[in-house]
């Protein structure tokens, strides 16, 4: 009665993966050689790294034996190696949690696909459009929301789930959008090309990794702070990633000690160090602070934020959050807001704070074939009990763009963060600040 009660929920969220997965790839290479019995020991190192590292020996009730049984029946018909690697991954994504993801091999290929899109509220926009790229040619606007791209719907809870169909696990030669624009009553439809760069080399098993598992974005590693500031009243700091130095966090501090108030922007900051997470909380409290307990397979213990004492910033304190918030961004913002330290605005976040730790696998077939696992191995239960796990954090105050907004380049958000220190700042030159640059 298990299995069988089992075999029918896993059957209902397959069909939703395989939805979103067994579409045109940009590759379907056929199945030659050896790769089945590959696929065979993916799938087996890869069981092996989550049964003896996930947090809960129970799986979330999952039957992982009776999931992987499965996936091997599957892979045994696959017809080509993109279904391969679509069956490993749906396999791990039974777990339905965030930071537990299958890495398949690095492709001999880099795809570009030209554009970006963000959830905002409940809405799905393109948000960054590459110049000289298809989507550009095509005519894909900045601010056209997207209603569906090849049949899929994105939403908040799956939006993760297709960046990682598109950049991890099944690259595609063109997307089908289907779009509203600003203004427009009725939706369009384009198909946007995607740039195939075979001459880049091997890409690498962490860029995937990054690219298709932690976060969508991308950043330029020599800017991981930037700042904007109105003298004594107001320093605006950009902090793109928490995976980033104890001393990096300390020299922005020193920037904002004097300043009446600091506007950490977090949005689109997708977490990272735990210990980098601590050391910034531990500038806003004359006292320790408890973040939450640390819930792990073995045993569970508090996780401590640590005052700096007479060093601590004293001013006012604002952050700004949006959906493409995660991790340590919405773990910061919820401490921020439980001990009411300062405001939080903007979105509701990601929801996906759990504690993974990346396992390099080998295939033992030659380096083609490493390829690896994200394994969540701890949960943080904040002190009310509960974990932002699926959930996040709603701000104190929802602002949001609109898709004009974004089409005209405008930032209310931060424009609204500035108004309530006491600096004007219209939205259009907010919108200025922190420019995104293309990776090249």
């Amino acid at each position: 009665m298990f299995h069988r009660t089992l075999s029918s929920a896993y059957s209902t969220f397959l069909s939703a993966i395989i939805c979103l997965f067994a579409l045109p790839h940009f590759t379907a290479a056929q199945i030659g050689g050896n790769d089945r019995d590959f696929a065979f020991g993916m799938l087996d190192m890869t069981k092996d790294a989550i049964k003896k590292n996930y947090y809960d020996p129970t799986f979330h009730g999952v039957d992982i034996d009776f999931v992987f049984e499965q996936a091997r029946e599957r892979i045994k018909a696959a017809p080509s190696r993109d279904a391969l690697m679509i069956t490993i991954a749906s396999a791990v994504l039974a777990f339905d949690d965030s930071h537990t993801t299958f890495v398949p091999p690095a492709r001999a290929a880099e795809v570009e696909y030209g554009w970006q899109v963000a959830m905002v509220g409940d809405d799905c926009y393109i948000t960054r459009i590459k110049p000289k790229s298809d989507a550009e040619a095509k005519g894909l606007k900045v601010g056209d929301k997207l209603l569906a791209i090849d049949g899929f719907k994105p939403t908040r809870k799956n939006l993760w789930q297709m960046y990682y169909r598109y950049f991890s696990i099944a690259p595609t030669a063109r997307v089908n959008m289907t779009l509203l624009s600003p203004g427009d009553e009725k939706p369009h439809n384009l198909t946007i090309e995607t740039k195939i760069n075979k001459s880049a080399g091997l890409v690498t098993l962490q860029t995937l990794y990054e690219r298709g598992v932690v976060r969508h974005g991308w950043f330029d590693s020599s800017k991981l702070n930037e700042y904007e500031q109105f003298g004594n009243e107001l320093l605006i700091w950009k902090m793109h990633t928490f995976s980033t130095s104890e001393q990096s966090v300390d020299a922005a501090m020193g920037k904002a000690r004097d300043c009446k108030t600091l506007v950490l922007d977090l949005r689109e900051n997708g977490g990272g160090y735990v210990d980098t997470m601590k050391r910034l909380l531990g500038y806003f409290f004359d006292r320790d602070v408890k973040i939450g307990d640390q819930k792990m397979r073995k045993e569970t213990k508090p996780m401590i934020a640590k005052t700096h004492g007479s060093g601590i910033f004293k001013g006012n304190l604002i952050v700004l959050v949006n959906h493409d918030s995660a991790s340590a961004s919405e773990i910061f913002a919820k401490v921020i807001q439980n001990e009411s330290r300062g405001k939080v605005i903007g979105d509701t976040t990601m929801g996906a704070v759990m504690e993974s730790k990346f396992f390099d696998l080998d295939s033992g077939f030659g380096k083609n074939l490493y390829f690896g696992t994200s394994v969540t191995v701890a949960d943080l239960i904040m002190p009310d009990g509960k974990s932002l796990e699926k959930i996040g954090v709603t701000p104190d105050e929802i602002v949001l763009p609109t898709g004009k907004d974004l089409a005209e380049s405008k930032d209310p958000v931060l424009a609204y963060a500035a108004k309530l220190a006491g600096v004007e700042l219209s939205p259009e030159k907010a919108g200025t600040f922190f420019p995104y640059e293309w990776p090249k």
